[in-house]
């Protein structure tokens, strides 16, 4: 068990209630000061099992409509499958997964070199589901109506690059979404092209031409799509698909793909001159406590390091770890990462019909900061590799999210590496996202690299008038470190590697269209109506899907939705002149917290040079 100093300071403990409410406010049981003893209450309305983010959102939504809530969680940590995670949590996790004992995740490997003696592990917030949140979201104006963004900070960002014949391309930085596709290497053909695609995305969508190209294109594969219509080329489907739409899939279809883009688009200029931001301190478990946090100012009882052990539906009694007992009025609300064994065969039989799908992560603490790749005072990038842009040959894409030390989340000097993809074949994901890795080393280091000698020789060298060398080949010079691989490698600080299944579909639609025949949460099981099953995070790199899931229960639990946080904020508890801030003040680009440097890892001294946890065959502890 972990002691309660390797807790990293909770969002609650960062920005302390008496900031943002009155002096009295109830017991925020288990995210100020965690409960220890039994449950002190006989009742309550609905029983939530997990803090993850749905379940998080879903506590504050019924608690502020009068529910009576208890909100547990069988970690000592909150965020269940949305976490944020200290190197010692991650280390315990792995077994866990490893064990069986947490489900949908599998394979679960973490390599620290040299055990990780000289780093504090408290120093890192690594996230098991990364996720970044478009300025043009539900989540995000779900923060706003909810003033849960006062319990956080965020920060833009806005570079976007995707990988191509070997090399990496900024295609978007600081610009307006009239700019995007004004690169003065395109042909003026091209730009026309774009622009007229440009035009189409961002029509009404109720217009009626448009309506009818997008119906009779509703199974067509986007790259398709935009190379007959349009007459584009391979790379700037690439950037338009991969990059600006983000799409996880090469046969996305075209409305769908369509509305990816108008997404990236519609973003810009909402909170500033970028489409995208990051929570600091970490992305859904930094997120899930801010909505815990509402929760318990709405009166939810929160507790930990608690488990369900045994239900009666008949009498309506919940027995738990901790030997309390309490009746539950109306529903019980489950994870599917903490379900107890006695409703395992029943969650089985309900997802029985349901497609399975994969999202293989892997995520490399390197130290190196990366500000290569990231706009001046923004602490974030993303990268992305299409189809076939690996020599692995990959089918689908790999998607990557990097945050060096401003964001919260590691050490100055050092940035965090998280990549996945949805290829369906687990050998062949852990081999794309290893290759990925490679690419994005090497394209690092290549520039800095002092072993110019593989690459130019004597001949390749003139001396100026002062008798310095010079580089008189420079055409070969450039050619070569296309290609050329510096011995050096990246300093990696962890490894981490896992797979992560979900029965939310890879497109979202049983999210964004649920119903019983595809939706768990909209099942019933046989003899226990009363008991409710949530979604797994979805393979999704936004926060898209997160808040339809949300209206779904909350819709289930209550009969309708028009309720959904239709809360009065606007009293002395949400002042505006009690120390609140606009979301525009919030998106900024603050010093990062320092952290203390105590509880080193203790771990194997071992150093393998394949660096799992995708080259080894077992987890490293």
């Amino acid at each position: 068990m972990l002691h309660s100093t390797e807790r990293r300071k909770s969002a609650a403990e960062r920005r302390p209630s008496t900031s943002y409410t009155p002096p009295v406010i109830p017991h925020l049981a288990g995210l100020e000061k965690p409960q220890a003893h039994t449950l002190n209450m006989d009742h309550c309305d609905i029983l939530i099992m997990g803090t993850g983010l749905t379940e998080s959102v879903l506590a504050a939504a019924l608690s502020w409509q009068g529910v009576e809530v208890l909100h547990i969680d069988r970690n000592n940590y909150y965020g269940d499958s949305s976490s944020t995670m200290t190197i010692e949590q991650l280390k315990k996790w792995c077994h866990e997964v490893n064990q069986g004992k947490i489900p949908h995740f599998q394979d679960a490997q973490i390599y620290i070199p040299g055990g990780g003696s000289r780093i504090s592990s408290k120093d890192y917030g690594i996230d098991l589901t990364p996720r970044l949140m478009f300025a043009q979201s539900d989540l995000l104006a779900l923060l706003v109506q909810s003033r849960v963004y006062r319990y956080l900070e965020f920060q833009s960002l806005s570079n976007f690059h995707v990988f191509e014949n070997d090399n990496f391309n900024k295609n978007v930085s600081n610009t307006s979404k009239e700019d995007i596709f004004t690169d003065q290497s395109l042909s003026l053909k091209t730009k026309r092209q774009l622009m007229k695609l440009l035009k189409f995305i961002l029509a009404d969508s109720q217009d009626e031409s448009k309506q009818s190209v997008l119906a009779e294109n509703a199974a067509t594969p986007i790259a398709e799509f935009l190379e007959k219509n349009f007459h584009l080329e391979t790379p700037q489907i690439n950037e338009l698909i991969y990059s600006i739409g983000l799409c996880p899939l090469s046969q996305t279809t075209a409305p769908d793909a369509l509305a990816r883009i108008r997404r990236f688009l519609t973003s810009f200029d909402v909170y500033g001159n970028f489409p995208v931001m990051m929570s600091k301190y970490g992305g859904p478990g930094e997120i899930s406590q801010g909505f815990c946090r509402s929760a318990a100012v709405a009166g939810t009882t929160y507790k930990l390091n608690t488990s369900l052990v045994d239900y009666d539906p008949s009498s309506k009694v919940a027995k738990f770890s901790d030997g309390s007992a309490i009746k539950i009025n109306e529903k019980l609300v489950i994870s599917p990462s903490q379900i107890p064994r006695f409703l395992q065969s029943g969650y089985s039989e309900i997802t029985s019909k349901l497609k399975l799908s994969y999202v293989t992560r892997m995520t490399t603490i390197v130290k190196r900061d990366c500000k290569e790749w990231m706009t001046d005072n923004e602490p974030a990038a993303v990268v992305v590799f299409p189809p076939k842009s690996l020599p692995t040959g990959n089918n689908e894409s790999v998607q990557v999210i990097i945050q060096n030390g401003n964001s919260g989340i590691c050490p100055d000097g050092q940035s965090v590496w998280y990549s996945q993809t949805c290829e369906q074949d687990l050998r062949r994901a852990k081999e794309d996202l290893e290759s990925a890795y490679e690419k994005m080393e090497a394209a690092l280091l290549r520039e800095t690299s002092s072993n110019l000698d593989e690459v130019l020789d004597e001949n390749d060298f003139v001396l100026s008038a002062n008798g310095t060398p010079l580089v008189a080949n420079s055409f070969k010079l450039g050619k070569s470190l296309q290609s050329f691989v510096p011995k050096e490698k990246l300093e990696i600080i962890c490894k981490l590697g896992y797979v992560q299944s979900t029965f939310v579909n890879l497109d979202l639609s049983n999210q964004m269209f649920p119903t019983s025949e595809n939706n768990v949460s909209l099942d019933t099981l046989r003899d226990a109506e009363d008991i409710v099953f949530t979604n797994m995070p979805s393979a999704e790199i936004s926060y898209d899907g997160v808040v339809s899931d949300c209206r779904t229960l909350f819709t289930r639990i209550t009969g309708s939705e028009d309720d959904f946080f239709d809360v009065d904020f606007e009293d002395e508890e949400f002042d505006e002149g009690q120390g609140s801030t606009s979301v525009s003040e919030a998106v900024k680009n603050g010093d990062i917290l320092m952290k203390d440097h105590e509880n080193a890892i203790e771990d194997s001294d071992s150093d393998d040079d394949r660096h799992g946890p995708f080259g080894t065959d077992s987890m490293e502890l």
